[in-house]
């Protein structure tokens, strides 16, 4: 099937210009913040999507050098893409192991995406070729797996912090839309797989308070046994349980890899299949092309390329 309906929709893709580490201290925080930017080389007036990595077996796919076909797409369709490395990366290993927080350090991941923010001018003029091309109030967020925790958080779940028993919210208004990516779902008697008890964190999320514009992506092939024995149907409860406006894609036969999007050419997907992440990443940045533009057509022009017809990628829904 041609995908080039989409890719019209969003624009003829410009040059990328990537630069990293744009290093950004940060009081109290063990080690500094580090970020990749990606960028058109052409263009102003640029949103940003903060992308949230995983975790994941490999070395450097959950760090700022991870998700590439998501960035370099996105950056090549006119956003400015940041991707910190998170405290949790393995890249950071023992230099953050004993550091309050460890190991999920669920706060931490939250206040990285508010760090960047609070600092973005920073971040473009440090940026060669950047200065003055970004609208700082069109801000979206992507996470993939934890990194969809992540995002839960910032567009306004609330969660019930295991170690002090408050609700904590950590809301950030300046994010205006949001994608999960294959994200965990509900706790309670749900949350019973055997991964569980060493993950508390993750079941404790409710997202009755996620109000933020969001686009939940779940695979109907992932199967998340660790954590749950609901099936698939696990990673659609941030759609599930959380209030309008969202919107549901479940990809077809696609499994937590959704495809591939971690890295190019990762070897740990299971369901490697690059037209699913070529798919993937022209509907998500149609999606957020569309809410961050009222009124663009570029979602719809998307949906009709890419899950109507003979062959869909997957199935979408709404409330």
């Amino acid at each position: 099937m041609s995908t080039s309906t989409t890719i019209d929709a969003l624009g003829a893709p410009a040059p990328v210009l990537s630069f990293s580490p744009v290093t950004l201290t940060v009081p109290g925080r063990p080690v500094d913040l580090q970020v990749r930017v990606s960028a058109p080389a052409t263009g102003t007036g640029l949103p940003v999507i903060l992308l949230s990595h995983g975790h994941g077996p490999s070395n450097h796919l959950s760090s700022l050098n991870g998700y590439a076909p998501l960035a370099n797409f996105w950056a090549a369709h006119g956003f400015v893409v940041v991707q910190p490395t998170h405290l949790t990366s393995r890249t950071l290993g023992h230099l953050v192991a004993d550091a309050p927080g460890a190991p999920d350090f669920w706060r931490s991941r939250a206040e990285d995406m508010t760090h960047i923010l609070d600092r973005l001018d920073v971040i473009e003029s440090t940026v060669p070729q950047l200065a003055g091309r970004i609208d700082p109030t069109k801000v979206a967020l992507a996470g993939h797996s934890l990194g969809g925790f992540t995002a839960a958080l910032l567009l306004g779940a609330g969660l019930n912090d295991p170690d002090t028993g408050e609700v904590v919210h950590l809301v950030e208004p300046r994010i205006k839309a949001g994608v999960l990516l294959a994200a965990p779902g509900r706790g309670g008697e749900a949350f019973n797989g055997p991964m569980a008890e060493q993950w508390p964190i993750i079941g404790a999320v409710d997202f009755s308070t996620m109000t933020t514009p969001a686009l939940v992506v779940a695979g109907d092939k992932d199967d998340p046994r660790h954590f749950t024995d609901m099936g698939p149907d696990w990673h659609a409860d941030p759609y599930t349980l959380a209030p309008g406006p969202k919107t549901l894609l479940t990809l077809f036969d696609a499994e937590h890899g959704l495809g591939g999007i971690a890295g190019y050419d990762a070897a740990e997907t299971t369901d490697e299949n690059p037209r699913r992440v070529a798919a993937l990443a022209q509907l998500t940045a149609a999606y957020l092309h569309s809410r961050l533009h009222p009124g663009a057509p570029t979602w719809q022009t998307a949906c009709e390329a890419l899950t109507t017809g003979p062959a869909p990628v997957g199935r979408v829904e709404y409330k």
